[in-house]
């Protein structure tokens, strides 16, 4: 009985790590790369996304806390929901102000990429 026991309680924990695992695999992602506009590469870019255009325009309840870029100018948002999210990059006086506020459709379990060019806006 107690080997039977065993058995059953193995069983169930390996479908429990094998179903958070491919959770973790399977979650949709997406990962901004920051540049100028010379395309270097920009460290330390305060990144938010919001969910709506309302919420974007109003800079208020993103999605998740904002992130900086790593010093290969990404950051990574996990976790998210597939459809389209609006965007706010800025360091300093450059920001993505005039384009690429919008990253269309995510495609669910994927780590989904983008390209964001911040300038001063000129």
């Amino acid at each position: 009985m107690k080997r039977l026991f065993l058995l059953i309680f193995i069983s169930f924990t390996g479908l429990a790590f094998t179903n958070e695992a491919k959770a973790q695999i399977l979650s949709t992602k997406l990962k901004i790369t920051v540049v100028d506009e010379l395309g270097n590469l920009v460290k330390d870019a305060k990144v938010t996304l919001y969910a709506t255009e309302a919420d974007y325009i109003k800079e208020k309840n993103p999605v998740q806390p904002y992130k900086l870029t790593d010093s290969k100018g990404r950051v990574t948002f996990k976790k998210l929901a597939p459809k389209s999210y609006y965007v706010i990059i800025r360091k300093g006086d450059k920001s993505n102000s005039g384009g690429g506020e919008v990253i269309n459709d995510l495609v669910k379990g994927k780590v989904n990429k983008a390209n964001v060019v911040i300038s001063n806006g000129v």
